[in-house]
């Protein structure tokens, strides 16, 4: 059985009811059984249960993010007894929405009430997609009209967007889906990053990578839109022309670990076929026992910044003081790419295998 939690988020008036029909069609004709489970700040604040009714804004919050998870606890449990062989949990928002409507202190008690860390709530979903609010770049469309919950006006919406993708900010796979098209395009648009997360039998991936110089570590830690990560990234044996790693990926004291095997998928080396499992620390620590001797465990600091509707991951080296490695994926091939001003690039390297953490995990003799 393959279960892929993800979310569906957004800032008020960003079409998420609409996309959520659109999912429950096209991955049905696809194959896949789709359960939903409803936004729960809607369902409280319809039933009466508002920041503005109970004790403190707290005292709501820790009631919301409780029920969150007990919904998507009893989700999971009844997909599991169910006979199908591809199913989609899609979360009408997560956990990390609810730090847009929190001081971080606020959200720090949030999280400790639900005896949680940030890594494994956060990355608990497979995949995160924020629609943006009409309020930004489609004003026309935006309407309180059809949500009793909502209660922004248009400054509101895009200051609640922006706060929801910098909570967001740090997930593995985390896409924003932009107003620069129209609806139906955008939902499209949607569609296709979805479909592409999920593959029919595989994920392809397409990337590219820069290099750049070494990027202003200030700005990039006091960037609202930028997560700092850190990873260790260690090889395993492999047949030739096959990459298979495993990956610890985390905050402080939290991580999560990984498994991912790729294999090239065109001639250019664009597009990749990967698989990739999450894993427990007793499955992490047996293949790290297949470690390949020949390269040595790469330790790095990512950046995880949002930047135009873009997610880019600038990976910052021990052994590098002048340069480092900004990476995007792409849903398609010619896509343009647009940098901050504060990144400076040097030059393309998708294709230079002498910048792949692979090359740069050989042990020097």
């Amino acid at each position: 059985m393959e279960i892929t939690k993800i979310v569906i988020t957004g800032g008020p008036c960003a079409g998420k009811t609409t996309a959520m029909s659109w999912i429950q069609n096209h991955l049905s004709r696809l194959g896949y059984t789709v359960l939903f489970i409803p936004e729960t700040a809607t369902e409280l604040i319809t039933g009466g249960v508002c920041p503005w009714t109970t004790g403190t804004n707290l005292d709501y919050q820790k009631c919301q993010v409780k029920l969150q998870l007990v919904k998507e606890e009893l989700f999971e449990q009844a997909a599991r007894t169910m006979p199908k062989d591809k199913i989609v949990i899609v979360c009408d928002r997560g956990f990390m929405d609810n730090k847009a409507y929190m001081t971080d202190e606020e959200f720090a008690e949030a999280v400790a009430s639900v005896n949680g860390n940030v890594v494994e709530l956060r990355d608990s979903y497979d995949a995160v997609f924020h629609l943006v609010t009409a309020a930004k770049g489609a004003e026309e469309f935006y309407t309180k009209e059809n949500n009793a919950a909502r209660y922004e006006n248009v400054e509101q919406a895009i200051k609640m967007d922006d706060a929801l993708i910098a909570a967001w900010t740090g997930h593995p796979h985390f896409r924003v889906i932009d107003n620069s098209v129209s609806f139906d395009e955008k939902l499209k648009h949607l569609m296709n990053e979805i479909i592409s997360f999920l593959g029919i039998d595989q994920k392809i991936e397409t990337e590219r990578k820069y290099l750049i110089e070494y990027p202003d570590i200030a700005w990039l830690e006091n960037n609202p839109y930028c997560r700092r990560i850190d990873i260790v990234q260690t090889y395993l044996n492999a047949p030739e022309g096959t990459e298979r790693r495993v990956r610890q990926r985390g905050e402080g004291d939290h991580y999560i670990a990984y498994e991912t095997v790729k294999k090239p998928a065109d001639e250019e080396g664009l597009k990749r076929i990967e698989v990739e499992r999450r894993l427990t620390e007793d499955e992490y620590l047996r293949l790290l026992e297949d470690a390949d001797e020949t390269r040595m465990p790469i330790h790095k600091t990512r950046y995880c910044l949002t930047y135009e509707q873009q997610y880019f991951e600038i990976d910052v080296y021990p052994f590098w003081d002048d340069r480092a490695v900004i990476e995007i994926e792409l849903s398609q091939n010619d896509q343009r790419v647009y940098f901050p001003p504060e990144i400076h690039v040097i030059k393309e390297i998708t294709s230079d295998p002498a910048y792949k953490n692979a090359a740069l995990a050989l042990r020097r003799v």
